[in-house]
Formats: C-alpha cells, sequence, structure tokens
C-alpha cells in the first residue's frame, strides 16, 4: 500500500509539471522526514552523487559535442559522407543517418547530434523534394543514435547507479546502434523507392569528394581517438571525455571556426545541461535512498519473483511502463526513476544487466521522439523552425522501428552482448 502511495505521488507532482530533480528530491526529504531518519543523509546523498570520477565525463562531452556544433564541424562531416552517397536512392537521408552515427561515436549526446547534422541535413533534403515530415522525423529518429552508439551519456549513468562496467556497456551498444542505423538507412532506400517528391543528386565529382573528405578527416581522426582510446584500454571513459574535448578545441582553433563568443556559448550551453542533469541525479540519489529506507526496491523485487517468473513478461511490463513514462518523462529521468526498483530484481529473473542496460537505452530512445514531451521533437522544431505536428508526424515509422529493433534483442541477444562477452 505504501508502495501504491508513493508511486502515485511521485506521478501527481510530475503531471503537475513540478520540475523532476524537485519532484524526487522534495518526495525523498518528505518520506524521510516523515519516518524521522537522520536528515544529515540528505546531504551526504547529495555530495555522493556529484563526487563521482565516472560522471565526470557527461560535463566533458557536452563540452566536446557544443564546441563542435558551434565550430560548424557537422556540416564538413554530412557533406563528405554526401559526397560518397548521395547519389544513392534516398541518398541524402542515408548521409543523413551515416553522419549522426559518427557524430554519435564523438559527442555521447542526442540532442547535440540531431542539433549539429540538423543544422545543414534538413534545408539540403527539403531542397531535393523530400517530404518535410520525412525529412524531420529521420532527424529527430537520427539523433537517438547518440545515447547508444557509444560514448553514450545515458549508458555512463546506467553504469555508475548499477555499478556495471561501462566499457562492458559501451560495447554491448555497438550492435544494436548500427543495426539501427542500418535499418534507417534502408527505410531511407524505400522511401526514396516509393514515396513522393525525392529528387535524385548529382554524383560528385572526385575533386569534390577529396576535398569534402579532407575537410571531415580531423572530425574522423576525433570520434577514432575517443572510441578507440577507451576499447584499446589507453584510458577511461573520463579521461576519454577530457583528450576528446582537447582535441575538439584544437581542431576548431586549427580551422579558424572558433571565436571567443562562440567558446562562451559552448560553456555556457554545456553549463546548463550539466547543472540539470546533476540537479536530476542529485534529487535521484534523495528519492532512491528514502525509497531503500522504505525497502520499497526490495519488496517491488520480492512480487515480481513471487509473481514473475517468466523474464519475457517482466520484459514486456518493463517496455510497455518505459513507452507510457516516455509521454511526459525525458530519457535520463526514466532511468533514475526506474534502475534502483528493476535492478534487484534482474539477477532473480537470470536477466543480464549489461543486455537489459542496452534494451533499457533503446527504450529510452523511443522517449525521446515520442511526443508530447520527447526531447528530440523540440530540438528539430527549434532547428527547422517547424510546426511540432509536422515533427511528429514523420517519427513514427522511427519509433516502429525501434521497438521492432527491441524485439529482435528479446530473440536474439547476441546482438548486444556478443561483442563484450564473446571477442
Amino acid at each position: 500500500m505504501i508502495t501504491i502511495l508513493i508511486l502515485s505521488a511521485l506521478i501527481f507532482l510530475l503531471l503537475l509539471r513540478v520540475p523532476v530533480a524537485f519532484a524526487l528530491g522534495g518526495l525523498g526529504l518528505f518520506l524521510l522526514m516523515i519516518k524521522g531518519f537522520t536528515l544529515t543523509m540528505v546531504p551526504m546523498a547529495l555530495f555522493s552523487s556529484m563526487d563521482s570520477f565516472l560522471l565526470l565525463a557527461v560535463p566533458l562531452f557536452l563540452l566536446m559535442s557544443n564546441i563542435l556544433l558551434k565550430g560548424g564541424i557537422g556540416s564538413d562531416l554530412f557533406r563528405a559522407v554526401q559526397s560518397w552517397v548521395g547519389h544513392w536512392p534516398g541518398g541524402l537521408g542515408v548521409a543523413t543517418i551515416i553522419s549522426c552515427a559518427i557524430f554519435a561515436a564523438i559527442s555521447g549526446s542526442s540532442v547535440a547530434t540531431a542539433a549539429t547534422i540538423g543544422t545543414v541535413a534538413i534545408s539540403e533534403m527539403t531542397e531535393r523534394g523530400y517530404h518535410r515530415p520525412f525529412v524531420l522525423g529521420l532527424m529527430a529518429a537520427g539523433g537517438t543514435l547518440g545515447i547508444l552508439i557509444p560514448p553514450s551519456i545515458p549508458m555512463i549513468v546506467y553504469g555508475v547507479i548499477t555499478e556495471e562496467s561501462i566499457i562492458n556497456l559501451f560495447l554491448a551498444g555497438i550492435g544494436p546502434g548500427l543495426f539501427l542505423a542500418f535499418l534507417f538507412i534502408g527505410f531511407c532506400f524505400l522511401y526514396a523507392k516509393f514515396g513522393k517528391g525525392y529528387k535524385p543528386t548529382q554524383k560528385a565529382t572526385w575533386q569534390e569528394r577529396r576535398d569534402a573528405t579532407l575537410l571531415a578527416i580531423p572530425t574522423i581522426l576525433l570520434a577514432a581517438i575517443v572510441i578507440g582510446g577507451i576499447y584499446a584500454g589507453w584510458f577511461t571513459p573520463t579521461e576519454s571525455a577530457g583528450i576528446g574535448f582537447a582535441v575538439a578545441l584544437v581542431i576548431v582553433y586549427a580551422m579558424r571556426r572558433m571565436t571567443w563568443l562562440k567558446l562562451k556559448e559552448a560553456v555556457n550551453d554545456s553549463m546548463k545541461t550539466t547543472v540539470t542533469i546533476f540537479l536530476i541525479i542529485a534529487g535521484a540519489k534523495i528519492f532512491g535512498k528514502a525509497i531503500t529506507l522504505y525497502r520499497i526496491p526490495y519488496e517491488i523485487s520480492e512480487a515480481m519473483a513471487a509473481n514473475i517468473t517468466q523474464p519475457g513478461i517482466f520484459i514486456l511490463i518493463v517496455c510497455v511502463v518505459l513507452l507510457i513514462m516516455g509521454f511526459f518523462l525525458e530519457s535520463l529521468s526514466m532511468l533514475l526513476i526506474m534502475m534502483p526498483v528493476l535492478y534487484p530484481s534482474l539477477s532473480a529473473l537470470g536477466i543480464d544487466p549489461i543486455w537489459f542496460g542496452v534494451l533499457f537505452v533503446v527504450m529510452i530512445e523511443c522517449a525521446l521522439i515520442t511526443p508530447p514531451v520527447g526531447l528530440n521533437l523540440f530540438v528539430i522544431q527549434a532547428v527547422a523552425q517547424a510546426p511540432i505536428s509536422e515533427v511528429i508526424k514523420g517519427v513514427w515509422p522511427f519509433i516502429l522501428i525501434m521497438l521492432g529493433t527491441v524485439l529482435l534483442l528479446w530473440f536474439w541477444p547476441d546482438l548486444a552482448i556478443f561483442i563484450p562477452y564473446k571477442l
């Protein structure tokens, strides 16, 4: 009964549009007070939530992606990829997805990926006669690759919460991330074949390809340094983020793409996002401490173990809950609210936590593009200066593709766990 009351109170606060950080932290503080627990654990919880070497990667990856965004590096990357595949059927859509995948391997942020590639890809595609809702939906969905293809900020947070290996999570995200990108590319081919208004792009000359590729080489090298260094064991994800930030700074200044004003804007944008993320983490830490003292995760775990004996049913319930929560919560909030409750049940049901982390991230990818509060919807709306209804109209095929990937992950777990466990 207490569990239902607490969860109902949280949902009520969120429906009242109380900011997630304050809803979690305030409710957690109230629960501690009415039970008479010492409140000295609150500042301790706040400090411990911030005092994490692993979480330091979050502001560093955000800094790196914002510097690349302000430096216009995304346009170089898009034009280079376009010069090679732009003449294919649906080639500009293919170039968009490939560019999103490469930029995702640098930034770890879906918002940065959507904003960076969207600034150049949207106008290029609409000028070539692509149906506008399709273009906007493609960009919103392509941006979600930023939290699946490593490095991924939600995977870092998942690893901190569950104390699972972040490197294994990154490795597990490669297969599903590339597979999802491949499905998006396939959909672009089908759109070009059966859609209306598509105008083929003229094949680029070898000179144009060479010039465009030379401009994009620094970005590709940056992705190789960030990802390759982690997997080669040269540095940790946090060190990789720091090195990536330094290299990104060198690149934009060497290309004369950065000014003091742009750098200040990049730092301010990164600071605002970092503060938002860390406030949510702090609030979730207080709420998590409270519900742990109330034994709620254990009661839910015991109830699931007693009533749900099939892992498939458990996964189905989790996916449905995440899909519903995605209508009014953003991805990081879902992760921080759900995982302290769900994680104890995984071992009882024999579910691999690394595999579950990837499946969870794919589901919160859906939350990024599901109305009414999918964050990527508003990013693309702002970039394209388009009605939100147009963006929503274009994302539905991609949501179905993502849900199909979740289904495939259940029937073919090796899509996620083959690289970290068997290579």
